[in-house]
């Protein structure tokens, strides 16, 4: 059974990449931060399913943190096959004049410094197995960035540096590395939340939802997906067209 850790899966978008893959047959280590249930009630409802999952609280943007994640999952689960990169912190709107290097920094930490961290303690072992799947989750937004977002456009533009260079050196490895780019996706139904505007730029002519984007991930995650590496799959209906 193939071992998946789907960082930031406590919640949201990462929460239903972790039942999909979950549901593809791998065991799934649920991570969310220290405060919070810490991935417990993802992966309660997994195990319910009869599905595989343990929940493990871990802040993924520090190097200690990672390293008695990765010991922990190991012990319980088994040696990680599979890494999602999704865990994401706040992303204030800020005009330049306003954002400042601590702000750039804290966007690197999650989008750049969170993968580092982990690819150091997994990698080795994906190595030694001749076999990874490592996927991050990208944003439309990195290629079509609104006014106020500076400081998160470009540490995305670091993580798809990074997929890149990865996805060059990992391959001869058997390890492959992509990133998934999703549009607009809601997790959850906001009462009053006026799409209209967004949704005359989508030629699919509908939102995207959480089952869009945890399918591809499941395809890039699978053992099928061996000859595709360093690509970027964007994920929103078409918008990108426009």
């Amino acid at each position: 059974m193939r071992v998946a850790l789907v960082t930031g899966s406590s919640r949201g978008l990462g929460a239903a990449i972790a039942r999909r893959l979950a549901a593809d047959g791998m065991a799934v280590a649920v991570n969310g931060p220290p405060t919070g249930d810490g991935g417990v009630a993802v992966a309660t409802e997994i195990t319910a399913a009869d599905g595989v999952a343990a929940p493990f609280a871990a802040d993924v943007t520090d190097a200690v943190d990672v390293a008695a994640l990765e010991a922990a999952i190991r012990a319980a689960l088994g040696p990680v096959d599979v890494l999602v990169v999704n865990a994401t912190g706040p992303q204030p709107d800020a005009p330049i004049a306003q954002v400042g290097w601590r702000e750039h920094l804290d966007q690197l930490d999650f989008f750049l410094r969170s993968p580092v961290l982990l690819g150091r303690v997994l990698l080795p072992g994906m190595v030694a197995r001749r076999f990874g799947r490592i996927v991050q989750i990208d944003s439309e937004v990195a290629h079509m960035p609104p006014p106020g977002r500076s400081a998160y456009v470009a540490a995305k533009h670091a993580q798809i540096g990074l997929t890149l260079a990865w996805a060059r050196e990992l391959a001869p490895a058997g390890i492959t590395v992509n990133a998934v780019a999703p549009g607009f996706v809601p997790v959850e139904r906001h009462a009053g939340l006026d799409v209209t505007g967004y949704l005359a730029t989508v030629p699919a002519g509908r939102m995207g939802e959480p089952a869009d984007i945890a399918h591809t991930v499941s395809f890039l995650a699978s053992d099928g997906a061996g000859f595709v590496t360093g690509q970027r799959i964007v994920v929103d209906g078409g918008r990108s067209l426009t």
